[in-house]
């Protein structure tokens, strides 16, 4: 059992169209629990969230869950967990999620993960924190994004130094390993 650390995970409140999204999720939850790590994630029993947070409970983690009040049904939000707050909004929701957190990991999901992802790497980038995020990139999906972020710096709109940042990981394993170290 690693310190005390805990983990925010910004993911989907769907499942996606690959099993290997939900089976990474299931993995990661399980990891989670065996590093002795507190889950913070989004409070949502739907999709990805609910396949972290549900694998993370079955194996004893500690969990938080933050979701605001008008996703509470449409989520179908976690009361079983260790914590739920609910927050007014989505704003106060990431702020929460990220002021309880040590590190950032970000698996496949829609534009709420991206905003996700985009607020604590632009937080990151003005010298907000820290702290260090990571993409789960489940059978390659986060390639577009950094893409996109090498694009944005090839382009003059953020220095070189945006792109170390964050790193992609390839699949739950390296991401436990990259979570260790940078926790260490």
């Amino acid at each position: 059992m690693s310190a005390f650390h805990s983990i925010c995970v910004f993911c989907g409140s769907r499942a996606g169209a690959r099993p290997s999204y939900a089976e990474a999720a299931k993995a990661f939850g399980q990891a989670i629990a065996d590093e002795g790590w507190r889950l913070v994630y989004g409070a949502g029993d739907v999709g990805l969230m609910g396949e972290v947070a549900r694998a993370a409970q079955a194996s004893g983690a500690r969990t938080m869950g933050v979701i605001p009040i008008h996703l509470m049904a449409r989520e179908k939000g976690k009361r079983d967990l260790s914590q739920l707050v609910i927050t007014e909004d989505m704003h106060e929701r990431k702020k929460v999620m990220f002021m309880n957190s040590d590190a950032i990991v970000v698996l496949p999901g829609g534009a709420g993960s991206l905003d996700e992802f985009f607020e604590v790497l632009t937080w990151r980038q003005i010298g907000l924190h820290k702290k260090p995020i990571f993409l789960l990139d489940t059978e390659g999906y986060w390639q577009p994004l950094a893409s996109l972020a090498r694009h944005v710096v090839a382009e003059g709109f953020a220095e070189n130094s945006m792109l170390d940042y964050y790193s992609t990981v390839p699949d739950v394993p390296a991401l436990v390993t990259a979570l260790r170290k940078a926790l260490s």
